[in-house]
């Protein structure tokens, strides 16, 4: 799967050099502008020369601006599709909106961050990453804020599976923990960003101790993402009303959701006796669907 020019550009664009974010940035604001521009309109619109919108396209993935006007335009199509199927003009919320374009606007969003975050997974990493936790001693998860509810989840969902994992609230306690791993551990780091401190620090211990580091991040080429073995990149767009807690909360969960299903396909037959029991475990703790609150016989006052 290959991602498509908006999430190339928005993942690629803290790593950008000063002129090629200008351009970019325009790009995202103005794709319709954009791709009806040659190569001299769009350089004259962002107050820099060609050489440097060709160097743009190359920075982003494209081999000229050709290929990147191209792309552009088709992915600008299947941008237009998305927002009609969900009646929306733009996707930023604004504070005038009512609650029917709250809700479309929002489900928009998060159905298209986990479209874009499935187009753009990289298939080869996702395997690598279910072949190094089938094979793990232990597996340390680490994240902060909603990165943690993440992390928190995947624990969850592979200790389940009778997988010996560890998540720590505690930044402290995750670093004391990361620091027992060896060549058969595993450390999953998630950050949206991929510059959270803590998450970062964990993963460094966990490498400098042999073990197999994993980054789930928003950018591919953050510092939490260059530290990582395999890196597994979710494809959120986040606005001033949203950030960092509902779209790119989404795309990380539906990754969790592509690991752990993908690792149950290996371990089929361990994971569904290691489902059962835990299921079973806590059935003693549900209502009968024939229960009924009971109803109080004291008089009225």
């Amino acid at each position: 799967m290959t991602a498509d020019v908006f999430i190339s550009l928005r993942q690629r664009l803290p790593s950008l050099r000063k002129t090629e974010k200008r351009i970019a940035t325009f790009v995202l604001d103005n794709p319709g502008v954009v791709a009806g521009c040659t190569i001299t309109e769009l350089a004259s619109l962002c107050e820099t020369s060609q050489a440097s919108v060709a160097r743009f396209c190359q920075a982003v993935g494209y081999s000229g601006y050709k290929e990147f006007r191209l792309a552009l335009v088709s992915a600008s199509s299947r941008e237009e599709a998305a927002r009609e199927h969900f009646r929306v003009a733009d996707a930023d919320i604004d504070p005038e909106d009512s609650a029917f374009d709250v809700v479309n606007k929002v489900a928009y969003q998060e159905v298209r961050a986990v479209e874009e975050t499935a187009r753009g997974l990289d298939l080869e990493a996702l395997d690598a990453i279910v072949a190094a936790i089938s094979a793990a001693s232990r597996i340390d998860i680490i994240g902060a804020g909603s990165s943690g509810l993440t992390g928190q989840d995947l624990h969850q969902k592979l200790h389940r599976f009778g997988l010996t994992t560890y998540f720590w609230v505690d930044a402290h306690l995750a670093l004391t923990s990361v620091a027992l791993s060896s060549p058969t551990s595993v450390a999953i780091g998630i950050s949206h960003s991929g510059l959270t401190v803590e998450t970062y620090q964990a993963l460094e211990i966990a490498r400098a101790a042999g073990a197999t580091t994993v980054a789930i991040t928003n950018f591919p080429d953050s510092p939490l993402a260059e530290l990582a073995d395999h890196v597994l990149t979710t494809s959120a767009r986040e606005t001033p009303l949203r950030s960092g807690a509902t779209a790119s909360r989404i795309a990380q969960m539906a990754l969790v959701d592509f690991l752990v299903v993908r690792l149950l396909q290996s371990q089929l037959d361990r994971a569904a006796t290691s489902l059962r029991r835990t299921y079973e475990a806590v059935q003693p703790h549900r209502l009968s669907v024939n229960h009924h609150p009971s109803t109080s016989t004291d008089p009225a006052p």
